[in-house]
């Protein structure tokens, strides 16, 4: 009896948890073809030594401003043409992924390591703490985003290290006030007032009672800080207060090739290209771990 019973108890059991993951992701189709962009993109950033046909400073003085290959027939060696020094244009930006992503990364793990310290201690201590710390994050909301960044950097000196330390800074207080609404939330249910019973300490409680059931909204919003620490990235290279030349960076590429624009329009369409499609590809795929992770949206 007992064997017969078993198929039918299998086809009851819950499917695995990235299984089911994938189940809800899938469905939504800009999801999934925001992360076939992502991949490709981290393909390409991690092969870049191999993929670009040429380095990305090599001077081709013989080919200044020259036009993509396949506009001319094939008769040059630049597929997406050269910029107004001759650097192949292709090279410079399978480069920029590597640093764009990098970009991403690190900003995304600076402000969330700093937001999920903050917003859990913050939601679970309160008292004053809470109200320094949340006036703090209010501050620098209340301020432009672009131009605190700007400051910031103007103040540390232009350079991509002090552009990723200004965007981490920018959006940090994100962060910290989606842990704290996490933490307020849980801290009343039961399983936590059952730990707390069983003797586990403030730490305890913070890091391993509560953080892991705030993670959800945290993933999500790190997904979306790719994008947003990306796109500032390439807004401070565009003014001139993040990567310097000749770093193969895509804001920095546009600003350069501005006053180009009207005679060699490759210049500026394909790193616009390159932000656009990394950005909305991020945006999309955050939007499918938003779909994929919220109960609510669950059937």
């Amino acid at each position: 009896m007992s064997e017969t019973q078993t198929p039918s108890q299998n086809s009851l059991a819950p499917p695995h948890p990235l299984k089911e993951f994938w189940i809800y992701f899938s469905e939504n189709k800009g999801a999934v073809l925001g992360l076939y962009v992502i991949l490709f993109a981290i393909l390409v950033a991690v092969f870049a030594d191999y993929l670009a046909p040429h380095s990305p400073f090599d001077q081709y003085r013989d080919a200044i401003l020259q036009a993509p290959s396949w506009m001319e027939g094939g008769t040059t060696k630049f597929f997406l043409g050269t910029d107004d020094v001759g650097r192949d244009i292709m090279s410079r930006l399978i480069y920029g992924a590597r640093l764009s992503l990098l970009v991403g990364v690190i900003v995304v793990t600076i402000s969330l390591a700093a937001g999920i310290i903050l917003g859990v201690t913050v939601g679970y201590i309160g008292g004053f703490y809470e109200v320094v710390v949340m006036r703090l994050m209010d501050i620098i909301l209340a301020l432009p985003s672009l131009l605190l960044a700007l400051a910031i950097v103007a103040i540390l000196g232009p350079s991509l290290r002090n552009a990723i330390l200004a965007i981490a800074v920018v959006v940090l207080p994100h962060y910290v006030r989606l842990t704290r609404a996490a933490v307020i939330s849980e801290k009343s249910k039961d399983y936590v007032t059952a730990s707390r019973v069983c003797g586990s300490g403030p730490f305890r409680m913070m890091f391993a009672v509560l953080l892991p059931n705030c993670m959800a909204p945290l993933i999500v919003q790190a997904t979306l800080g790719f994008s947003t620490a990306i796109l500032d990235a390439a807004y401070l290279g565009f003014l001139g207060m993040g990567a310097q030349p000749p770093t193969p960076e895509w804001g920095a590429m546009l600003a350069n090739a501005l006053q180009f624009v009207q005679r060699a329009w490759w210049v500026v369409t394909f790193p616009g290209l390159a932000i656009l499609l990394t950005v909305l590809a991020f945006n999309l795929a955050g939007d499918g771990l938003r779909d994929a992770l919220d109960p609510k949206m669950k059937r």
